[in-house]
């Protein structure tokens, strides 16, 4: 890790890397990219003590485009490696990105029980309808008619995943929705999720105009949710079916449930295990 500009204020640029990001003209990932650097900057987070984990696909490439500490781990399983190193590195703050494909199909197991242990972590799912790295392919957020899949040709007929409504109901304390196309809104909302004392996610829309080029049409769709942030998930699982999967901003916000706390003190040695199978 560079130490030169350690303890001066960094930039949004300072917390990228060298490497650039190969992603599609016109992807949303580059203003997410751009709205978590933004809001690092904001916190004046040293890039040391900072880690993005990240699983696979074009979203979860972020983790080599900044200069924090980074693990790209296998499909499915970031919330996994992340949750290990908060456990030993508490001090940490600990970013979790991915896509829809990785965070709610492989992943999605682990997502619901993230939510409910409701450990301090960010997690981030750029969410946009589709596998983009595999060229094309249905997601568990694609809507059920949609057939521009040669896999899918006639639609995949599958209800689709609702993020927020998942995160909400498995317990996670912060709820939100970002839209790409608001690169400083997203960030503003990356702070209050980062300072949040819990489990924060954050689903994003972002679109991938290669193979859903209709997603152009999203900043015209894209409104905010009515009314403020609230701590009643009831109240915010009502607001989530009246205002709609575009809908934009921060939902729900618990920051009076407790965090999960992992165990500081070693209660139990292994030779104490040994002794009992002893023969």
């Amino acid at each position: 890790m560079d130490t030169a500009t350690a303890g001066l204020a960094l930039k949004p640029k300072d917390y990228k890397s060298d490497i650039k990001p190969v992603w599609c003209p016109g992807c949303g990932d580059f203003a997410v990219l751009n709205a978590i650097t933004k809001a690092l900057a904001f916190k004046e987070l040293p890039r040391e003590e900072v880690a993005m984990i990240t699983g696979i696909g074009c979203s979860s490439r972020i983790a080599a485009y900044t200069s924090v500490y980074g693990f790209h781990g296998v499909h499915g399983r970031a919330l996994a490696v992340a949750a290990g190193l908060k456990a030993a590195r508490p001090e940490l703050t600990v970013l979790v990105a991915g896509g829809d494909g990785d965070g709610l199909s492989i992943g999605g197991n682990h997502f619901i029980h993230a939510c409910r242990r409701n450990m301090d972590l960010t997690y981030v799912i750029m969410d946009n309808e589709v596998y983009g790295m595999t060229k094309g392919q249905a997601s568990p957020t694609t809507a059920a008619d949609w057939t521009r899949s040669k896999l899918t040709p006639h639609g995949t007929g599958i209800r689709p995943f609702q993020p927020a409504a998942m995160a909400l109901t498995a317990g996670a304390s912060f709820v939100a929705r970002g839209f790409s196309g608001d690169p400083n809104g997203l960030a503003k909302i990356l702070v209050e999720a980062i300072e949040h004392p819990g489990f924060s996610f954050v689903q994003v829309l972002s679109p991938c105009l290669t193979f859903r080029p209709e997603q152009k049409e999203w900043k015209g769709a894209v409104q905010p949710f009515a009314g403020e942030a609230t701590d009643d998930p009831v109240v915010a699982a009502a607001r989530l079916q009246a205002d709609g999967p575009m809908a934009t901003g921060i939902l729900y916000r618990n920051p009076g449930y407790p965090a999960y706390r992992p165990v500081s003190e070693v209660s139990a040695r292994v030779e104490d295990y040994e002794e009992e199978f002893a023969l």
